[in-house]
């Protein structure tokens, strides 16, 4: 249920009690005074208390039945039965304030319009029982009418600075939303620029690092296998040139591309600089993780790769595991010393230290 249909059940609540305490205040007025009311006078005060129970009561099935807005049948209902309470027994001592009951009705809702209906209709309502009631008239005077006059008037301009009050602080805090949210958008950027290379899209050094030493923490104290794999392509100096850099940065592309294609979701890839990138593989066994070396070493091997004149490109791979005690540095060399192997016997090749 939205807030608007809690907020218009609340009201019908609290309607419904307003509505019998006042029928029991009229009841108790009119059993000393039964005597000098003229039958008629009763009659008529019957049918309007049951006319407004019955408009209350639509109200509230109306809003149930879902056809027509919360606000606006709330408002009709409220207004309608509030003036008809006053028109009944306008003599009772200050039965005047219930002409600002649809006034502060108004405020809750934060509706301008509904203010100034609200405040014009109490004044017309107030006047024509005024002017008509001879009893009204007598007892209150010119003067009591301008008072209760100035009272509404007080209490539309009060709405409106409530209103136009709570437009401010509802577009002030409107823009302290979106700056938030601006800011928000600005930090996840700028901490993304900081993290991804620009040219691949894979993780940068500074990231692999970070990661890498929290990874090698968690394999110290839990034990969770963690292989590094380095990756170059092979003779990527004669590429740029040759072909030049702009089919040297494409040649970049295309590796990392394949590299993220061919990873599982806990691996974590990354372009270390230059040609060469590094593979960090997570909760996988020394054979699982060369076997997915060698599956992008094929992968890339296999790649038609755009300007480079049928020129195969190739990457050599260096892979480890991490054993307790090794530390992250002996743990890059020896990465790098399986690397290095790969080239000088060959390359295009996988080889584990």
């Amino acid at each position: 249920m939205s807030s608007n249909a809690d907020w218009t059940r609340k009201f019908m609540n609290g309607y419904w009690w307003s509505a019998v305490v006042l029928l029991a205040a009229e009841v108790i007025y009119m059993i000393p005074n039964v005597r000098i009311t003229s039958p008629f006078a009763v009659e008529l005060i019957v049918g309007l208390d049951l006319l407004i129970l019955f408009i209350l009561k639509y109200t509230e099935w109306k809003i149930w039945k879902g056809t027509v807005s919360h606000r606006n049948l709330l408002i009709s209902g409220v207004c309608i039965s509030d003036l008809g309470f006053f028109v009944m027994m306008p003599y009772i001592d200050v039965a005047q304030l219930i002409l600002l009951i649809p006034i502060m009705l108004s405020l809750v809702f934060f509706d301008l319009t509904m203010l100034y209906v609200a405040g014009w209709t109490s004044i017309i309502i107030y006047t024509l029982v005024f002017i008509s009631s001879h009893r009204v008239h007598e007892t209150e005077g010119w003067l009591g009418w301008l008072l209760v006059i100035a009272l509404i008037v007080l209490g539309v301009k009060v709405g409106h600075a409530v209103l136009m009050r709570s437009r401010e602080m509802t577009h002030h805090m409107e823009s302290l939303v979106q700056s938030e949210q601006k800011l928000i958008v600005e930090n996840v950027i700028s901490d993304k620029l900081l993290k991804i290379d620009a040219l691949t899209g894979l993780y940068n050094q500074k990231t692999f690092h970070e990661y890498l030493d929290s990874l090698i923490e968690h394999c110290e104290t839990s034990g969770i296998p963690v292989q590094l794999a380095l990756l170059d392509i092979d003779n990527f100096k004669q590429i740029n040139d040759t072909l030049g850099h702009w089919v040297g940065d494409i040649v970049l592309k295309e590796v990392a591309g394949k590299i993220t294609d061919l990873l599982n979701p806990n691996d974590f890839a990354v372009r270390y600089g230059g040609e060469e990138f590094a593979v960090i593989f997570t909760d996988t066994s020394n054979e699982e993780a060369c076997a997915q070396a060698e599956k992008i070493r094929m992968g890339i091997q296999n790649l038609p790769f755009a300007g480079t004149q049928g020129q195969p490109i190739t990457i050599s791979i260096g892979i480890c595991s991490y054993l307790p005690g090794d530390g992250k540095e002996q743990f890059f060399r020896k990465a790098d010393d399986a690397l290095y192997k790969a080239k000088r016997t060959g390359k295009n090749k996988v080889v584990y230290a």
